[in-house]
């Protein structure tokens, strides 16, 4: 399993880029998984569900399956968010696995900037940023880039960019 990350300020457009980037990797023959980190409180689950009642009424953990899926939540209930290396673990074994976010963590990255978000680039500040993807041309001293459109491109460097999940 190789790991690679995208990172980048929210409303760059990484979730918009990683659903071109999948149909291009899984199109050769790539398995791929995603980790996603989310900065709020999500909840997957409905009021009224099954499910949401019993880990309303304080269980660890749900898991709900069907013919066609299966999820399992975990709830910290007041436990230390896991890191990415532990969140990791828990994936079944892929070829390729995209973390979005985790934009702090010391894994490779792939930097994703929009000029209208007005936001500073990231690579100058983090060495683990491999290349970056933008809709503008990245200032002097930045890694290869790519034009934030051009989906191949970018699936080809996330594909030689990754690292091996021991490596992390």
């Amino acid at each position: 399993m190789r790991v690679i990350g995208l990172a980048g300020w929210s409303g760059a457009g990484k979730t918009t880029l990683l659903a071109k980037l999948i149909p291009c990797l899984t199109g050769q023959g790539v398995s791929v998984s995603t980790l996603k980190h989310a900065h709020h409180r999500f909840d997957l689950d409905q009021p009224g569900k099954d499910s949401h009642t019993h880990r309303m009424a304080g269980a660890r953990q749900v898991l709900i399956s069907s013919a066609n899926r299966w999820a399992l939540m975990s709830e910290l209930r007041g436990a230390p968010e896991p890191g990415l290396r532990e969140l990791l673990a828990k994936l079944d074994p892929v070829d390729l696995v995209i973390i979005e976010g985790f934009k702090r963590d010391t894994h490779p990255k792939i930097e994703v900037h929009r000029a209208a978000n007005g936001k500073p680039w990231i690579f100058p500040e983090d060495p683990m940023i491999r290349a970056v993807a933008s809709d503008t041309p990245p200032p002097e001293g930045a890694p290869e880039s790519f034009h934030l459109d051009d989906a191949p491109a970018i699936a080809a460097a996330l594909l030689r960019l990754a690292v091996p999940r021991a490596a992390l």
